[in-house]
């Protein structure tokens, strides 16, 4: 096969396609350089299809090697181990554009694998790795309604930059990823620093205008080297059967989608479709094969699925009726609380219909951040938010292990939204920890936890710069007809068309997540959502300023309490001490443990820029070790009178200790104003003098004078 390549300028950087050199087993593959970044995409297809499956085995992987930016990985064992959580929201970011656009019944397996080879930090290497993605799947024999493409959005003093640098994104109040086909947006993801509804919009169309760009070039590629897409096998479903099962369950279905309470509603459609699924089998058990049999009731599970999407979009759209009777606009019955936990740092709970989320806040030392072992140019954070989502918040049995995709996407969205509004380092120097436990779920969990998590927030003493709420947007459509939901249930997500997730404070928006299950959508739906969801989470800050009007002046009192003060950034090293034998002292002492790690010793950080920070939650702990630090780094001025003790004589003088690291020589022509012949005859150890200090010698020793600290009128 020989090797192409194609080029294209894209707003100033280049974009180099390779294809036909790498990866030449593959379905279909692409080397892709924009810049210095460098990925490798490979998709494969398997050669079978299960039709009798009830989804689409898609599997989407980000491969981040730190060879791509010169690290070696980090703890025991040098190798990559677990996708970082970057690596999976990369993942998830290049699943949830293309996933709409493989076409319906398409069953065969399909994996797409993105390993990162060389990282230019100017230039993402996940959309670089979403280029090639859509580009991997499209010039292959994989069906397809693509391409796709995605960019970044900044907005720096009034203008709009696609795919800006990360010294651009310092400055930039938005932080914008939007991907989708030339025709519509499709998948959105931001964060932004209270920007309002129409920039955030025009955001938005800007970034289509550049994904047209990219998706011009793709159709050049596409038509140059694209294979010929495979006809692959569908299961049939006759129209006869279709027919008598509609006409035998929908009437039921109908009663059943009208039931207000979400588990009697599963209930009843359960139900009737289990009740379907065992007349057809009962009918036909005896003149069916065992696998003519299971096709059987995979196409009834099919027919009754087309009955129960058609029949709720109906009743949305052509009679505007939700299954729990609100309205359009309308959101569920809300509920908060605060301090449901009493030795926790800081805990709300947040209710909205038959969704809930316990959100607890801890504060750490800064010292107890997250380490990132990743390839950006950011190695630590000292806010996170993890979400937790039990199966019993459903009603369900289940696994239970390590986070997945979806709870670590939840998470990272909420960490957004609340991020904005966290207060600086310098402000209030602790590491920030918001966990949110889903108690019930049915439909927009992610948001419930950005609001009882700002609560929580609240509650610990953090002083956030607004409180932040957020709410889901659906929709619904029906042909040309559509309807926008707000605070939509898990069934209006499940059966709708979008997931539209907007959180922000009063003044603006501070994340967005967008999730499409049709082809696209167009700026006047963006627009109509945005209005409906700032509409609604103005309400909602309503009720969470009544349960919490602003952050309280004080941290828990199981908190750790904090005092910053600043020393000689090179007088850290004294603070230590060799091997930490000083600050380790410093800490045992102070907490009157026996070793630094007991859960009651008083933490100590030591910044670069000589900022000491100390935890405790004890005051005079925190007084003590100040005192400690403070003694070992306050400097001798010449010409002073200090108290003294005395540590050792020798022949030619006595050695004194100011204070703890602080020691000098007092020569033995300095003890008294008469000549001394013997320094034991003046002072012994342990003796408490007054001296002057006089300089530092020759090797950089403290001189003190006992006779100039002498009174004047002294014999």
């Amino acid at each position: 096969m020989k090797k192409k390549v194609f080029k294209l300028d894209f707003y100033g950087r280049e974009i180099i396609v390779e294809h036909g050199e790498l990866a030449k087993q593959a379905t279909g593959s692409v080397l892709v350089r924009y810049n210095d970044t460098v990925v490798l995409t490979a998709a494969v297809m398997s050669k079978t299809a299960n039709l009798l499956s009830d989804f689409f085995p898609l599997t989407v992987n980000y491969q981040e090697k730190l060879y791509s930016v010169g690290k070696i990985p980090g703890g025991f064992i040098k190798r990559e181990g677990r996708p970082t959580d970057n690596a999976t929201l990369a993942a998830r970011m290049i699943d949830r554009p293309m996933r709409p656009l493989f076409p319906e019944g398409f069953k065969n397996e399909v994996q797409i694998i993105n390993t990162v080879l060389s990282v230019d930090q100017d230039c993402s290497p996940e959309l670089t790795a979403m280029l090639g993605s859509s580009l991997a799947v499209s010039i292959s024999s994989i069906p397809f309604n693509g391409p796709i493409a995605g960019v970044k959005v900044g907005y720096v003093d009034g203008k709009f930059i696609i795919n800006p640098t990360p010294e651009e994104l310092d400055k930039s109040l938005i932080d914008l990823t939007v991907a989708g086909t030339k025709d519509a947006i499709n998948m959105v993801e931001s964060s932004a620093k209270e920007i309002d509804e129409e920039t955030m919009l025009k955001a938005l169309m800007f970034g289509h205008k550049a994904i047209k760009k990219l998706i011009k070039f793709q159709e050049e590629i596409i038509a140059d080297i694209g294979e010929e897409k495979i006809e692959y096998e569908k299961l049939e479903i006759a129209d006869s059967l279709r027919e008598e099962v509609e006409n035998l369950v929908t009437t039921k279905m109908d009663k059943a989608l009208r039931i207000k309470d979400k588990l009697k509603k599963y209930a009843a459609i359960d139900e009737l479709k289990e009740a379907t699924v065992d007349k057809y089998v009962k009918e036909n058990e005896e003149t069916l094969k065992d696998d003519e049999l299971k096709e059987l009731v995979v196409k009834i599970n099919l027919i009754l699925s087309d009955i129960e999407y058609k029949l709720f979009r109906r009743i949305v759209v052509k009679e505007k009726k939700r299954a729990d009777g609100r309205k359009m606009d309308e959101i569920r019955p809300l509920s908060t609380d605060i301090d449901l936990l009493p030795r926790a740092h800081g805990s709300a709970l947040f209710t909205r219909g038959e969704t809930q989320s316990l959100s607890v806040t801890t504060l750490g030392a800064l010292g107890e951040h997250q380490i990132l072992d990743g390839l950006s140019l950011e190695d630590q954070k000292r806010f996170m938010l993890h979400y937790n989502f039990p199966q019993f918040s459903v009603g369900e049995v289940g696994r239970y292990g390590a986070p997945g995709r979806r709870e670590i996407g939840h998470g990272a969205l909420g960490e957004k939204a609340l991020a904005q509004v966290i207060p600086s380092e310098d402000e209030f120097p602790y590491t920030i920890r918001v966990v949110s436990e889903i108690l019930e779920s049915n439909g927009s969990s992610s948001q419930a936890s950005i609001c009882a998590g700002c609560m929580s927030l609240m509650a610990a003493g953090v002083p956030i710069k607004a409180p932040v709420a957020g709410i889901a947007m659906g929709l619904i459509t029906d042909g040309d007809d559509y309807t926008i939901l707000t605070d939509i249930q898990g069934m209006e997500d499940h059966l709708g068309d979008m997931d539209f997730k907007v959180a922000g404070t009063k003044e603006g928006i501070c994340a967005l997540q967008m999730d499409i299950k049709i082809k696209g959508i167009t700026e006047e739906i963006l627009g109509k959502a945005l209005a409906q969801a700032k509409k609604a989470r103005l309400e909602i800050l309503k009720v969470i300023t009544k349960q919490i009007k602003e952050p309280r002046k004080e941290v828990s009192k199981y908190a750790p309490k904090t005092m910053i003060f600043t020393i000689d950034p090179a007088k850290i090293k004294d603070v230590i001490g060799r091997g930490g034998e000083t600050i380790t002292k410093i800490i045992c002492e102070a907490s009157n443990v026996t070793e630094v790690n007991n859960i009651n010793a008083v933490k100590v950080d030591l910044e670069d820029d000589g900022r000491v920070i100390i935890y405790h939650t004890d005051q005079e702990v925190i007084d003590k070790t100040a005192q400690m630090i403070k003694d070992i780094t306050k400097e001798v001025e010449v010409g002073e009178i200090y108290e003294a003790k005395v540590v050792k004589i020798e022949d030619f003088g006595c050695f004194v200790e100011l204070w703890p690291g602080c020691e000098g020589l007092v020569h033995i022509s300095q003890l008294a104003r008469e000549r001394v012949g013997k320094v034991s005859d003046v002072v012994s150890v342990g003796d408490e003098i007054l001296v002057k200090a006089m300089g530092l010698d020759k090797k950089g020793r403290q001189n003190f004078s006992r006779k100039d600290a002498l009174p004047k009128n002294r014999d």
